[in-house]
């Protein structure tokens, strides 16, 4: 898993609502990438922490805009099987009051992006159990990014 995640460009393979993904910086001075999604929206993938085998940490956003925070985490379940977790925090939040964060969250972001990590999680259980690119829109289309 973690050779699939860890190569320039892997959204391309495996996220089903990527048009493209370019990498800017990809090796021993950092990761840098750009995604592009089905509907043209394009956002910058700046990687904080890299650990090999175990994750990285990166922030997303427009360039020059907000950015949300994500965690991608594989955690070990046998000698040869792991689990991949994706965390965001997103950028939605900042600066707004506790209860009206929990509105938006529970009623319009978390459903979305529950639905959008499911899809991106399965396009990587795709690519690593048929070895070949995720199909766009393969588990449905979503609206924030086909």
């Amino acid at each position: 898993m973690w050779e699939l995640i860890s190569s320039p460009g892997h959204l391309l393979k495996c996220h089903p609502f990527c048009k493209t993904n370019e990498a800017l910086i990809w090796g021993d001075h950092g990761h840098k990438d750009e995604l592009v999604y089905l509907n043209g929206l394009t956002y910058i993938r700046d990687f904080l922490r890299w650990s090999p085998n175990e994750g990285f940490d990166l922030l997303i956003g427009e360039e020059g805009g907000p950015q949300s925070f994500v965690d991608w985490k594989l955690i070990p379940i046998s000698e040869n099987s792991c689990k991949l977790t994706i965390t965001v925090f997103p950028y939605l939040y900042v600066g707004r009051n506790r209860i009206s964060s929990l509105l938006l969250h529970g009623a319009y972001v978390r459903p979305r992006l529950e639905r959008y990590l499911r899809s991106v999680l399965s396009g990587i259980d795709y690519v690593l159990r048929y070895r070949e690119e995720v199909p766009r829109n393969h588990f449905g289309r979503h609206p924030w990014f086909s």
